[in-house]
């Protein structure tokens, strides 16, 4: 090989080693500025605590061995650390990625889902309570000796 040749295939290698330690230098600076591209472990974190985080309501509400009014408050609190969860596991939120940005919205998100949350419990009872008299909640309603005018349904049809 010659002289020139050498100088030109070493002169490509160094200029090789230079790029990949300026990428490396740029991939640092932006962990360092705290944007998380998340990694294998932390994606395994996020599904093993969402699995866990559905599966424990899940099974309150299947085999019922709490008070109905506890498993309605794990359920709810279940749903809301499962977003949390999810926004840092799978969204890669946290206080320093894009200059707390990501802090703020994860706080409007917690506000907004406390709002729908209070909303619609604050729903569901007011319409439960305020059903009309002797409409029961097991699926039958007010029973009667006389179910139509007239008689019976039998003689209602001749």
């Amino acid at each position: 090989m010659s002289q020139h040749a050498h100088t030109a295939t070493h002169g490509a290698g160094s200029q090789t080693k230079t790029a990949e330690k300026h990428a490396q230098d740029n991939a640092e600076d932006l962990h360092d500025e705290g944007q998380n591209h998340g990694s294998y472990a932390s994606y395994i974190t996020g599904f093993v605590l969402s699995v866990i985080l559905t599966a424990i309501p899940f099974w309150l509400v299947m085999h019922g061995t709490l008070d109905k009014n506890w498993t309605i408050f794990i359920v709810m609190a279940a749903a809301v650390v499962q977003i949390v969860v999810h926004m840092i596991f799978f969204l890669h939120m946290n206080a320093k990625s894009e200059a707390g940005w990501s802090l703020m919205a994860l706080f409007f998100t917690l506000i907004i889902v406390v709002i729908v949350l209070a909303g619609s419990l604050w729903v569901m009872y007011h319409l439960n309570t305020n059903m009309m008299p002797g409409m029961e909640m097991d699926g039958q309603g007010p029973q009667t000796s006389n179910p139509a005018p007239g008689g019976s349904p039998d003689q209602q049809g001749q």
